[in-house]
């Protein structure tokens, strides 16, 4: 069979990008998993713009990369097709409809302060336990199939609970990186027909260069007395230390909104619960924190800040390594460090199922009994999770009319 070939990054028009990707995020519910798919059906089988070995780069790519691995998958394809201004397109599109129903949520949340409002806030964090749980069982399995692996994860959930720093997470995935290259002996997989991109390694270390600059900027620079300097500090922070994108992110975000005062748990949870209610990459729901973050600054101000410093890592990454990506991630060093990595990302979303989603959820029986159900819809009947922010939110408020 012949092969196809992706059209040049030139050929496409970036419009054309904007407008699919708008069409992708007002309709591609279910999380990053189901958004995989609904990208494969779309520009794989549809529109033919990657072959299917291409596509499966792409995807290696973006999740051994730190960062919204369905949201890189994105960029990368409108890079592939229209160009740097394809890449942006294809953000734009995806992100907005989600960033901007979740900022309106913030924006009512305090209409949301008597008893049937309390019930909603509580419906949405049982919805967070749910999600979780279900996330933490995929990964499980799909990152954890061996014992190597799950001993990684184990003790990388225990070293968590020992500590409550965001820094204890940084040095759970450096060490499981250490463990994985010291006991996982995984096979690399086939390299098929490469991605071709139309720049070269100038600019990838151009692109490197601007990720680490920022990178240090923070680390060493902090505390920062300017309030919009230090949002954008923490949202830089969490997207360019967290693998595997999505669900992940939580614990590095509680630890940079929550845990500094910004914003109370309950807030924080309840946003999340309401991310699974929409389509759209769950990175947006910085879009969220960032609204209801209390600055002198104008509350979109701040949602457009975070939102685009939580994403800006994992772009320049992605960017940066396309055109070197082969060597290494077919780098059998690197490929046994990045299960290694994989394996610790799931004990520390594991770690964050109990402290702080379910401890602050879960305050009752029935409240374990919504939860439980509710797991069952999404891992036993795959429902939506739509449905299950709408059975949590319903269930809550009838318990309070009964």
């Amino acid at each position: 069979m012949e092969k196809q070939s992706a059209p040049s990054s030139w050929q496409g028009n970036f419009l054309e990008v904007f407008w699919i990707f708008l069409k992708l995020g007002c309709s591609s519910f279910g999380g990053p998993i189901a958004h995989l798919g609904y990208f494969h059906q779309e520009f794989v089988q549809q529109r033919k713009w990657v072959t299917e070995s291409q596509f499966s780069q792409l995807l290696a790519i973006c999740q051994f990369l730190p960062g919204p691995a369905s949201s890189q998958l994105g960029f990368t394809l409108g890079l592939l097709r229209a160009g740097g201004l394809g890449a942006m397109a294809a953000f734009l599109g995806f992100t907005l409809p989600s960033a901007l129903l979740l900022f309106s949520f913030a924006s009512s949340l305090s209409l949301l302060s008597g008893e049937v409002g309390v019930a909603i806030v509580q419906g949405l964090k049982l919805v967070a336990c749910a999600v979780v749980a279900d996330a933490v069982l995929k990964m499980w399995s799909k990152l954890c199939p061996d014992p190597e692996r799950r001993t990684i994860a184990v003790i990388a959930m225990s070293v968590v609970f020992m500590g409550d720093s965001a820094w204890f997470q940084i040095f759970v995935v450096l060490g499981g990186a250490i463990a994985g290259l010291w006991a996982y002996r995984g096979e690399n997989p086939e390299i098929g027909d490469t991605v071709q991109v139309h720049y070269g390694k100038k600019c990838s270390f151009l692109l490197f260069s601007i990720f680490a600059f920022f990178l240090l900027f923070f680390l060493l620079m902090t505390p920062f007395s300017q309030e919009l300097l230090a949002i954008a500090d923490a949202f830089y922070r969490a997207g360019a230390l967290v693998f595997g994108g999505g669900h992940v992110v939580l614990p590095l975000l509680e630890e940079s909104v929550v845990n500094t005062g910004w914003i109370s748990q309950e807030a924080f949870l309840s946003g999340y619960g309401a991310t699974q209610a929409i389509p759209g990459p769950m990175f947006a729901f910085s879009a969220y924190l960032g609204a209801i973050i209390p600055t002198s600054s104008s509350s979109w101000v701040v949602a457009s800040l975070a939102l685009c410093f939580i994403f800006l890592p994992g772009f320049l990454l992605v960017t940066a390594i396309l055109p070197i990506w082969q060597r290494v991630y077919y780098s059998s060093k690197v490929f046994r460090a990045i299960a290694g990595v994989n394996a610790a990302v799931v004990g520390l979303l594991a770690a964050a199922l109990y402290d702080p989603i379910f401890t602050s959820g879960v305050q009752s029986r029935i409240d374990l009994a919504i939860v439980t159900l509710s797991l069952g819809l999404l891992a036993i009947w795959k429902l939506s999770p739509l449905v299950i922010v709408l059975w949590s939110v319903l269930a809550k408020i009838l318990l309070l009319l009964v």
